[in-house]
């Protein structure tokens, strides 16, 4: 019987579970040099059996083979979640003691429920969409962006924290299998930068009337403009606070508002940096294609904006309050209200500037000339 690509991705991926559950209970598997060669058979397998789902098809986007190998991993990393809040146990142990620690911090625990739940969800949801012929390309920019910014922050902190003074053989005899992920996400991000856009037919006269309206008039995208500007701010502020800045408004928010910023395991600090020189410059130019009519790089970036934004968020704000991080780095319980709410607003400006220009593409779209547009009106 064939089941639907969808389904056998779906299939694959589950499991993941017993493979870690049998190499954390079979002694001989345990050896570092073992479980680097059953990374890499997984891993083959995997592609090998997804590539047998779409025998029948002429031609299969190579996005597949990716997508159906994250699918896997994503797997991995609720399990690693899940255990660590209790709800299974016996599946990550030798790993985390021996491998890569890492994942068991706060950091850890809530990047893997992202990619678990989230990255995991948007997977199935585009295997689903590519092999039923319907586009794909902006919900895999999200993840794209999301996937971008996890890998980032967590290889980053891991060298720079605490974990990089002792990093584990294990880690660098895994690096084949287990850092694989960074140059497929990055090789399936310029693949899908090279793809057509999703554009909606929009007639020129249209396009033309919306182009003219002043950003006074456009109270939807004043709105963004005004919290893109706020967020700019509250990024170069957070950026310079992490650098130890000596101003005494700086001391005082690192230590009563987000004391986390502060914690050694590197993961805050990376995190606020990545905002200050990778989303600062990028948030500068929404401010501009806001304001300019005709940017159609806004359909794509800010969805990449939106998925890196959201990714990072939710692991710095979630590790701020886990049980994991030692009480005097997470928000005080006085802060606790206004620091999320902040957060949250942060988060929602980038990610509604997204469904914005995605849901309405008409003042994005390439200047239409004057001809076109009247010959437009003419017809109609």
């Amino acid at each position: 019987m064939d089941f639907p690509p969808e389904i056998s991705v779906f299939i694959l991926s589950l499991t993941a579970p017993f493979i870690l559950y049998t190499i954390n209970h079979v002694s001989f598997l345990q050896d570092p040099q073992v479980i680097l060669a059953i990374g890499i058979t997984v891993l083959t397998t995997i592609f090998l059996l997804a590539n047998l789902s779409v025998k029948s098809k002429q031609s299969t986007d190579p996005l597949f083979y990716v997508f159906a190998v994250f699918s896997f991993t994503s797997v991995v990393s609720i399990t690693n979640a899940l255990q660590h809040h209790g709800f299974i146990k016996g599946f990550m142990d030798f790993y985390i003691s021996k491998g890569e620690p890492y994942l068991s911090t706060a950091h850890g625990i809530m990047m893997s429920f992202w990619d678990g739940v989230l990255h995991y969800g948007l997977l199935l949801v585009m295997v689903h969409r590519m092999t039923a012929g319907k586009p794909f390309r902006s919900l895999a920019l999200v993840w794209a962006g999301s996937m971008m910014a996890s890998q980032i922050v967590l290889i980053t902190g891991i060298v720079v924290g605490k974990y990089g003074k002792n990093l584990l053989p294990a880690f660098w005899r895994n690096a084949p299998s287990c850092r694989q992920s960074e140059v497929q996400t990055i090789w399936a991000a310029a693949k899908l930068f090279n793809r057509p856009r999703e554009l909606s037919i929009i007639p020129a006269d249209k396009v033309e009337v919306e182009q003219k309206k002043a950003l006074l008039f456009r109270p939807t995208d004043l709105l963004l403009t005004l919290g893109l500007i706020g967020s700019i701010i509250f990024t170069a502020f957070r950026g310079v606070v992490v650098l130890e800045c000596s101003l005494d408004f700086c001391f005082t928010y690192i230590f009563q508002y987000e004391p986390y910023m502060k914690d050694s395991v590197g993961f805050p600090k990376v995190t606020m940096l990545v905002f200050l020189f990778y989303v600062l410059p990028l948030l500068m130019a929404c401010v501009y294609g806001l304001h300019a009519p005709g940017c159609t790089w806004m359909l794509d970036w800010t969805l990449v904006l939106a998925g890196a934004v959201a990714q990072m968020q939710w692991t710095h704000l979630g590790s701020s309050v886990h049980s994991r991080t030692p009480f005097t780095y997470r928000i005080p319980r006085d802060e606790w209200r206004q620091v999320v709410t902040l957060n949250l607003l942060y988060t929602a400006v980038p990610v509604l500037l997204a469904v914005r220009c995605y849901m309405d593409q008409t003042f994005f779209m390439k200047s239409v000339p004057q001809e076109q547009a009247s010959n437009g009106k003419k017809k109609n």
